[in-house]
Order: C-alpha cells, then structure tokens, then sequence
C-alpha cells in the first residue's frame, strides 16, 4: 500500500490525457468533415494535415492513454478488491465499458476517416464529442459521492448537462447558420 497513492497518481493522470484526446478527436472529425466538401486545393491541403493531426493524436496520446488509465486501475484493484464488492464500483464499471464503446466507435470513425470515407456529417460528429463528456460526469459523481442516492442525483444532472448541451448546440448552429463565418 505504500505506492497506492502514486498508482492512484498515475491512474488520474492517464485518465485525463485519455479524456483529453477523446474531447478533441472528434472536434478533429469535425474539420475533417468539412474540408471533406471544400474544393480542391484547399480540400487535399486541409484533408491531409486534419489527417496527420487526428493520427498523432489518436496513437501517441489517446491510445496509449486508454491503455496506461487501464493498467493502473487494474493494478488500483488488485491493491484493493474490496472496491469489487461495492455497488458504486458496479456502477463505475459499466460506465467505463461505456467509455471503451465508446473509444472503440470513436476509433472506427478515426479509420474512415483516414480513409477518406465520410459517412456522418460535421453536426453528428459535433454531437457524438459530448458523450465522452456523460461519462466523465457520470464517473466523477461516482468516485465521489460513492452512494446510490447521490448517484441518482448525478445522472439527473447529467441529464439537465445534456438537455443544456442540447440547446447550446441548437443555438450555436443557428449563429453558425446565419454567419457562416464562425
């Protein structure tokens, strides 16, 4: 137990540079998306650096990310087992299945578009980046509150999050349509 706290560390650590490039890849699709349907030159010049970022970003922080915030956890739980027999670390772990679902989805949307297959549009990607931002919030509330009752009282927040997000997005295209420009 005398490393806990440096595992511990080392967990947060890999767990938000893994948020990180879970926030911003898809951001990434965005542009991707939309230099998809400028005209060329400026379709090839966009379309090649968006690619070279996302994959920078894909596989020298995301990835490695996900896998080293995986490691750590598995080692936070062989220290301590008894967090298996905890309700909220059942719940915890479906959220974080969630969030490998969702990095796996989120990976075969990096692959197409690598391959310069685009099958969603730049608003689906716009809000497809939220849902990292659910489980982060749901999880969170987890590790904290540690109680079901609370638990409860997270996800209806998560929700009015989702709602809010909702509505900024509306309004945001709505600007975005009426000035094409921001």
């Amino acid at each position: 137990m005398q490393y806990y706290n440096y595992i511990k560390a080392f967990h947060l650590i890999f767990v938000v540079t893994w948020f990180a490039g879970l926030f911003y890849i898809p951001r990434l699709f965005v542009y991707q998306i939309e230099a998809f349907h400028k005209p060329s030159p400026e379709k090839e010049i966009l379309g090649k650096q968006l690619k070279l970022m996302a994959k920078r970003l894909w596989y020298i922080i995301t990835w490695p990310s996900a896998i080293l915030a995986t490691i750590f956890a598995i080692w936070l739980l062989i220290l301590i087992p008894s967090w298996l027999n905890q309700s909220w670390m059942h719940v915890k772990l479906v959220f974080v299945l969630l969030l490998f679902i969702y990095h796996y989805k989120t990976h075969i949307y990096f692959k197409q578009l690598q391959n310069d297959t685009v099958k969603t549009s730049s608003n689906f990607m716009r809000i497809w980046n939220e849902g990292a931002t659910f489980i982060l919030f749901a999880v969170v509330f987890l590790v904290i509150l540690k109680n079901a009752i609370n638990w409860v009282f997270g996800v209806v927040l998560i929700i009015v999050l989702g709602l809010l997000l909702m509505l900024g997005f509306k309004l945001y295209k709505r600007i975005r349509d009426k000035n094409p420009n921001t």
